[in-house]
């Protein structure tokens, strides 16, 4: 750090490009009925339907009390089901509704609009270089 820079200046201000894509990313999916953290969920349904609750919380790094809740709030609004796993009572799956696997165009437009306006200024090497520090910085962040 030089003289120049505040104690935690880089820090505050990477949580405000946070805070504002955060933002950003929840104005655009309530329009679409979802709450910026339930996409993750989402996207590995679509990558693969039927997931237990616990390969849900291994694959988004979150705890069984919020996977628990982010399910409920999906199944309230009919984008997923859960059902008990055909040989395992104590396993409940979640599957996708219609409506779940129809909206994935529009989840998907979402991203992509958002990424491509947050890094619009970004040659090839700047968007390798960035995911290669945020790569570190999650690393750094885990082994705290």
């Amino acid at each position: 750090m030089n003289k120049k820079e505040k104690p935690g200046e880089l820090y505050h201000f990477f949580l405000s490009v946070c805070k504002l894509a955060f933002n950003k990313t929840h104005v655009e999916l309530e329009k679409i009925g979802l709450y910026r953290g339930q996409p993750p969920v989402l996207f590995l349904l679509w990558e693969k339907d039927g997931r237990s609750r616990k390969e849900l919380c291994d694959n988004i790094d979150i705890q069984p009390a919020t996977i628990t809740k982010m399910i409920k709030r999906l199944e309230n609004t009919d984008f997923v089901l859960s059902k008990p796993d055909d040989n395992d009572l104590r396993v409940s799956r979640v599957y996708l509704t219609e409506k779940g696997k129809n909206i994935k165009n529009e989840v998907e437009k979402i991203y992509f609009k958002l990424e491509e306006q947050l890094l619009k200024d970004f040659s090839v090497e700047d968007k390798l270089l960035l995911n290669k520090l945020l790569i570190s910085m999650k690393i750094n962040l885990k082994n705290i």
